[in-house]
């Protein structure tokens, strides 16, 4: 595999592992307000993605991926509604422990890296047909 095949491959990879954080960042905006299906339970709690780098024979370099989500271990936030079906014995309701505004900072971020892995590709694929163009000649 070229180097110019490799470096596509490895943005690609890369790619993937954003779009994967995207979509668990987009479950936990729509979460956000969800209570407790019974009275007292925990709501939805935050999910965060974990990366590890992984030695693709194929590619024959080390590529990132999404391994796995996992829940945050951040207190649910809690309201006194005592008329909520979900509310304690005290009259308390637990929300989720995701905060919108840093999930969507998290979003632009991942937007950014997908958009930079994007870039190049795109910047290989030119090198790849500026090579082909020379070749010709």
């Amino acid at each position: 595999m070229s180097d110019i095949n490799k470096a596509m491959a490895i943005a690609a990879a890369g790619m993937r592992a954003q779009s994967s954080r995207m979509r668990i960042i987009s479950e936990n905006v729509a979460n956000a307000n969800s209570t407790a299906k019974v009275p007292g339970g925990d709501p939805y709690a935050r999910k965060t993605p974990v990366f590890s780098s992984i030695f693709d024979k194929e590619v024959g370099a080390r590529i990132v991926r999404m391994s796995k989500a996992v829940e945050s271990g951040a207190e649910f936030r809690t309201v006194y509604d005592p008329d909520h079906p979900a509310a304690n014995e005290q009259g308390y309701v637990k929300y989720p422990n995701v905060n919108t505004m840093i999930e969507l900072m998290d979003m632009r971020e991942a937007s950014r890296s997908f958009e930079a892995n994007l870039s190049v590709i795109e910047n290989s694929r030119a090198m790849l047909q500026r090579t082909l163009e020379l070749l010709k000649r």
